[in-house]
């Protein structure tokens, strides 16, 4: 019996590992769709298609499928607006070096060209955010270009777009099926010169500090023995969180707008920055020192600040021929300065947000973070939305090195908590993962609660709503503006969820927090824990400058102005507390 050129594309993806593929019907589509239906799904070996409420959302719960797993996903677009709605979410999975696969419908490939119905140019479209972008036109060109597409998304590390139109996936396979190419990733390991000179750079300074990226991921306990050798100080990004915070005696926390702890001074009072593993993209959080940088990456060397020694290699394979040529440093002079500045700042800023607030309303959100961080488990998958969930999620989320903490953390979007974690359950079905969400991110895609139901996913939506867009705000703030349009109007969301069949609560007493937190994730199903907090509390950078300050007292003369005093009293009460202390 002649095999369709949509199964023999489905067979490929199998043979790949793929599970799963997210996505939305449609009639361009179908072909492809029907081609899963045959597999039986996974409880007979096959793939599971997994139906979404928004194309956006299938992008970005594959891109969190990948990002966790390392694996190849997949998510799916009808022709026109289908596939146009998946855009979003395959730029955060571009950015995060996620190897998802999407494939993009086309209208019938005789009227490509003619301005038909829905018609739009997935193959030019998605350029810009992949790193393989190809048009099926016949049935012996789709097994190499589905071939190549994987093969590109899995080495590079990015998304992969394979644009096919519905009436060639609906025509007898006749190209041959490549084999599939699978390797192990090699190791790339630095040019001896640059060892030696980053190695003479480290013995001739005298205060040496350390900013760690995700590209640490693997070489923890050799970071850890390069600070304890050269007395320096371990400062982290946002995405080397998890691979750096934990078990480190060194640490002394994040820079950057969602800083805290002492980072910011060490890497500013260092002789000698090293740069591990990080394209941290803030370069007004950068200072002007001396600067090595190891990335494997290297046309990212020097690309955000001016570099004085470029190692192009793994950070693992690099540290192990770095550490035989470094003389240890006797003084631990700066080291212990940083590190005792940096306990300071965690116990009496960051720490101070969570004691004695179980009756202040309306909830402060640090305390709320910091008792998710005390009742999660201890392999949790946290998946925050973009703006304060990042800050809270940042400061007060302990990785352990068994939890995972993920975002839209180098594209920055809205509304990523939720299908992120849509994908991460999926993914990990015994795991617990909990969504992290803002009400404005939340409410941007909350049709996916309705797919968390309809799957019947145990994903536990933690949702922080002080009815504002709360980094907007900081924002406009510190530009010296007013804060104007951030504001959202209440809803009740836990009542939504209830109506989907979610176990939910809406909490606005603080003393009740915990206990809230304690049966949803009991809860065997999903469950949704609504926390009203604190629409005044916003994040301050662990180092304010001057420009900063100015700009956020110019705001508040003009609130007053507008608004009254009041509100401008109001709000410094709820951020004095933000600010760091020295």
């Amino acid at each position: 019996m002649a095999k369709e050129l949509a199964t023999q594309l489905i067979e490929q993806l199998q043979a790949a590992g793929v599970q799963r593929i997210y996505g939305i019907v449609g009639d361009s589509l179908n072909p492809i769709v029907d081609a899963v239906r045959k597999t039986g799904g996974s409880q007979q070996g096959g793939i599971d298609w997994i139906h979404v409420r928004h194309e956006e959302a299938a992008a970005f719960a594959a891109a969190a499928e990948a990002q966790l797993t390392g694996k190849l996903a997949v998510c799916a677009g009808s022709c026109g607006p289908g596939n146009l709605h998946l855009i979003n979410g395959l730029y955060d999975a571009n950015r995060s070096g996620a190897p998802v696969l999407a494939i993009a419908s086309h209208i019938p490939s005789k009227q490509i060209g003619s301005g038909f119905f829905q018609e739009t140019h997935p193959d030019r479209i998605f350029n810009e955010c992949s790193v393989y972008s190809e048009l099926i036109s016949t049935a012996e060109q789709s097994p190499r270009v589905v071939h190549s597409a994987i093969q590109h998304a899995v080495a590079l590390g990015g998304v992969a777009v394979v644009t096919l139109p519905g009436d060639i996936a609906g025509v007898e396979a006749t190209g041959e099926t490549p084999l599939p190419a699978t390797f192990r990733r090699a190791t790339l390991t630095p040019d001896p010169a640059s060892v030696r000179e980053f190695a003479d750079a480290i013995n001739a300074a005298n205060k040496v500090a350390i900013f760690a990226g995700a590209g640490t991921q693997g070489a923890h306990d050799e970071v850890i023995a390069l600070a304890e050798l050269i007395g320096a100080p371990i400062g982290h990004t946002l995405r080397g969180k998890d691979f750096m915070q934990y078990d480190n005696q060194y640490d002394i926390g994040m820079t950057g707008l969602l800083g805290y702890g002492a980072a910011a001074e060490g890497i500013e009072d260092a002789d000698l920055l090293i740069l591990l593993g990080t394209d941290f993209p803030y370069d007004q959080f950068l200072p002007d020192t001396r600067t090595a940088q190891v990335d494997s990456a290297a046309h990212k060397l020097g690309r955000r600040t001016d570099v004085d020694i470029a190692v192009h290699g793994d950070v693992l394979p690099t540290l192990k021929a770095l550490m035989p040529l470094l003389a240890p440093k006797k003084s631990r002079r700066f080291l212990n300065q940083m590190l005792k500045k940096h306990d300071k700042l965690m116990n009496k800023a960051v720490g101070a947000y969570t004691r004695k607030v179980e009756k202040k309303q309306p909830i402060h959100p640090e305390y709320a973070a910091s008792l998710l961080d005390q009742v999660a488990a201890e392999d949790a998958i946290f998946t925050a939305d973009t703006g304060m969930c990042n800050v809270w999620t940042a400061r007060y989320i302990n990785p352990l090195g068994t939890r995972r903490l993920i975002g839209s953390f180098l594209h920055g979007s809205m509304a990523n908590a939720l299908p992120h974690a849509i994908g991460a359950q999926l993914a990990y079905p015994g795991r617990q993962v909990i969504s992290v969400s803002g009400d404005g991110g939340l409410s941007m895609l909350l049709g996916e609660l309705v797919t968390v139901a309809a799957h019947r996913l145990p994903v536990r939506v933690v949702v922080f709503n002080n009815s504002t867009l709360g980094m907007v705000k900081l924002e406009m703030l510190v530009d010296g503006l007013p804060d104007f349009g951030v504001d959202v109007p209440d809803a009740d969301y836990a009542a939504v969820a209830r109506a989907l069949g979610f176990h939910a609560v809406r909490v606005t007493d603080p003393a009740l927090v915990e206990e809230a937190y304690r049966q949803a994730f009991a809860h065997p199903g999903p469950s949704l824990v609504e926390l009203i907090t604190d629409p005044k509390a916003l994040s301050l950078p662990p180092k304010i400058k001057g420009a900063q300050v100015l700009g956020f007292a110019t705001a508040m003369s003009k609130v007053v102005l507008n608004r009254g005093a009041g509100e401008a009293v109001s709000m410094a009460r709820s951020n004095l507390r933000n600010i760091p202390r020295s």
